[in-house]
């Protein structure tokens, strides 16, 4: 059995996207175009990453990046070939899984890259690492201005090869800040000292979505696009690449009733009314991914009409007002992202919604629950 409520993901879209964005990289001069490390952390975005990553494969990503070791297994347990960078911390991941299932590791640290070199020693192998570089984020990462003295030890591993060196920039959705050009040129000189450590020019990759759409100079030979990839540009940017929306959430009205005037709805009765009104019931929840805040700020569309969420949105359902539409009945669609019908223009989507609570998109799609199905087409 299916539950009401169901996010469906279009993987059509999804490698249109993809090959939008390799088409928006081909218009950055007579330079090669750089390759496209698809991320697919945080189960692609609450995509589903097992689908999602076989299907950024199939269109012709040449890696894809995720948050840990164990994000990395489950992709290589699907089937996944492609390389798979694993971008997070290692210090409390089993390191036995870089090498049983072929993953890419993140050293960001000196004790990280012992840990690494260790563990390959003891199985007398070879492996390729990602070095990352602290510009700015303050998080993960060696200082830039401190790797003459911390690198040596680490490029000098017997049995760590050094495969690319990146950056993560801290500001790139913030137009008005001057700190991407300041990582910029921090990332460019702390390379140069990569490259004469390591005696040959190393891969760089610094841009995510935001960088990418910003700055054609951090394009470099790989970019790291996320949000764009699941057919969102990151506000308060806008973009040129013809993006398509890859994920939807609907539900069906479970019960319509009456509230009379001078009574509310839900707990806590955050929603009274002075005149009668006619509220349709909704299984879809916090519980489900919807943020609590949503209440009061936010709409669906039922009937190709927006209607508003009123009252709290509680662990299991919703209310939404369909005062006016009377023919409205248990079973009706109900639109949560998305379009409905043939009325396209009609659209809510995961930058709308995070901007009537305040917060951002990825935490929109990123938070949606378990329990929700997806549907891939």
């Amino acid at each position: 059995m299916v539950r009401s409520t169901v996010a469906h993901v279009d993987l059509a879209a999804l490698q249109h996207n993809f090959t939008a964005i390799q088409a928006f990289l081909r218009q950055g001069g007579d330079r090669t175009p750089p390759d496209v490390i698809a991320v697919v952390k945080a189960n692609a975005y609450g995509h589903g990453s097992e689908r999602v990553a076989l299907a950024l494969e199939q269109a012709g990503a040449a890696m894809l990046a995720c948050a840990d070791i164990e994000e990395g297994v489950v992709l290589r347990r699907a089937g996944v070939r492609v390389p798979i960078l694993v971008f997070g911390a290692l210090s409390v991941s089993d390191l036995d899984g870089l090498f049983d299932f072929g993953l890419t590791p993140t050293i960001s640290s000196p004790s990280a890259a012992k840990a690494v070199q260790t563990a390959a020693s003891k199985r007398a192998a070879t492996i390729g690492y990602h070095l990352k570089i602290d510009t700015g984020m303050n998080r993960l990462g060696f200082r830039h201005d401190n790797i003459g003295r911390t690198l040596p030890a680490v490029v000098a591993s017997p049995n760590l090869r050094l495969d690319a060196v990146f950056t993560h920039f801290a500001s790139a959705d913030v137009p008005e800040s001057t700190l991407l050009d300041t990582q910029r040129e921090r990332f460019e000189r702390a390379t140069l000292v990569v490259d004469a450590l390591a005696k040959t020019r190393v891969r760089r990759h610094a841009a995510n979505s935001a960088a990418t759409l910003r700055d054609s100079r951090v394009w470099y030979d790989a970019v790291r696009p996320g949000l764009l990839l699941y057919g969102i540009v990151p506000p308060p940017l806008a973009a040129t690449i013809p993006l398509r929306p890859v994920m939807s959430l609907t539900s069906r009205v479970t019960a319509v009733k009456g509230l009379r005037s001078g009574e509310g709805v839900g707990y806590g009765w955050r929603f009274q009314t002075d005149t009668p009104r006619s509220i349709a019931i909704v299984p879809a929840g916090y519980a489900d991914g919807l943020d609590a805040r949503l209440g009061g700020r936010s709409s669906v569309l039922i009937r190709g009409h927006r209607v508003p969420i009123v009252g709290a949105v509680s662990m299991d359902m919703i209310t939404v007002d369909v005062t006016g539409l009377d023919d409205v009945a248990p079973g009706d669609e109900v639109v949560i992202l998305g379009a409905q019908g043939d009325e396209t223009w009609q659209r809510i989507d995961a930058r709308e919604m995070a901007a009537s609570i305040g917060t951002i998109p990825w935490e929109i799609v990123c938070r949606l629950g378990t329990r929700v199905e997806r549907q891939y087409s």
